[in-house]
């Protein structure tokens, strides 16, 4: 049976006994998930973007060039209205390389365009479920034991420019061997689709029918946030996806000693970035300075050890395990939908690139050339 003429349920799954050490305590982490963890959270959609060569056959493998993280279709398209226009101005070889990857930067600029063709890679933005696992008692899944961890956890300034990106060489592949657990799981979301009184019915009806015409998913490697809750109140995301785990404890000291004293009046704006709750200002009142001392004990528990879980001020930070999956079809991943909408509309984002690379910063319309 080809692709093309199977149904939901037929598309076929690669699996692979785990034999490696690592592989088998993955395997041991995942089915311990399995049991502690029995329902599923949907958060909403995210998008990014995945290329094909065309030129070297393609296959089903889609590189991921943009990553899946975004929160609206229209962010991915600027992230890849800026990668086709940095790759106009720093790698074309050619006037015509250059222009076909500026003519393709004009439609992003005018258009909600959800695929085109460059020099002979298709790229498309693509659309993945965001989801988390739940225990009975709500509580979100923290990062496990075999999850990627650093060797050395870097707590220093600009650690975090020097960690790996979310999907960074990813490559889509859903011809790839999965383990027992992987497989089960790929093969039991299949019918996931939206559901209840809650959800708009354009929201419904894109969700059905993506069942159909995308019947396969696709596994991303899981990511990792701060959430937090106030309270008895829901969980609530307080950072973008991170890597590791490392990474999103790292996010989440900085938001400790050093956001939080700021977005709640205990530290000016204004002060020196050096100033923390972990080193306040001199002479501060005292009930700051409990409050300041609060934030840097939670901050230190966090930097104590594979912590994932502090409370300050009444507040409950979690470093939570992210998962995504994409839908897919005959013709690969699946595009944004109907319903899925933007915060904005397309428009330039970088300043005219003529075909010799030569870059033009226009003076704003009706401004005299200063004198």
């Amino acid at each position: 049976m080809s692709e093309d003429e199977a149904g939901p349920g037929e598309w076929p799954v690669v699996v692979r006994v785990p034999v490696e050490p690592v592989e088998a305590a993955m395997e041991a982490d995942a089915l311990d998930a399995v049991a502690r963890y029995s329902a599923l959270a949907v958060r909403g959609p995210l998008f990014g973007v995945a290329a094909q060569d065309r030129d070297q056959g393609g296959g089903r493998r889609w590189p991921v060039v943009v990553e899946v993280t975004h929160g609206c279709p229209q962010q991915a398209r600027d992230a890849l209205n800026s990668l086709l226009w940095f790759r106009a101005k720093d790698e074309a070889k050619s006037p015509r390389e250059r222009r076909a990857l500026l003519a393709a930067v004009a439609r992003l600029e005018t258009e909600d365009v959800d695929e085109l063709t460059v020099l002979g890679a298709r790229y498309r933005v693509v659309r993945a479920e965001e989801y988390a696992a739940v225990d009975e008692h709500g509580g979100i899944e923290t990062p496990r034991p075999t999850d990627p961890e650093p060797l050395t956890r870097d707590w220093s300034p600009g650690a975090g420019a020097r960690s790996p990106r979310v999907d960074h060489g990813l490559v889509l592949d859903p011809d790839a061997p999965l383990s027992p657990l992987q497989a089960a799981e790929r093969v039991a979301l299949r019918p996931l689709a939206y559901s209840g009184s809650s959800f708009p019915a354009p929201v419904l009806a894109d969700s059905e029918r993506a069942v159909e015409s995308h019947p396969d998913v696709l596994l991303m490697p899981a990511a990792f946030l701060i959430v937090e809750r106030s309270g008895n109140g829901p969980w609530s995301p307080g950072s973008g996806l991170q890597a590791t785990a490392h990474d999103a404890r790292r996010t989440l000291d900085f938001a400790l000693t050093w956001m939080e004293p700021r977005t709640r009046g205990l530290i000016p704006y204004d002060a020196d970035r050096t100033v923390d709750a972990r080193h306040p200002a001199a002479g501060i009142p005292e009930t700051a300075a409990a409050k300041l001392k609060e934030f840097a004990e939670a901050a230190d528990t966090l930097r104590a050890g594979r912590c994932d879980q502090v409370e300050a001020h009444g507040t409950v930070y979690r470093i939570a395990r992210s998962r995504r999956l994409l839908r897919w079809g005959p013709d690969g991943p699946e595009s944004p939908r109907p319903s899925d909408t933007s915060t904005h509309t397309p428009a330039a984002l970088h300043p005219r690139l003529d075909e010799d690379g030569i870059v033009h910063v226009e003076e704003p319309a009706g401004d005299e050339p200063a004198s």
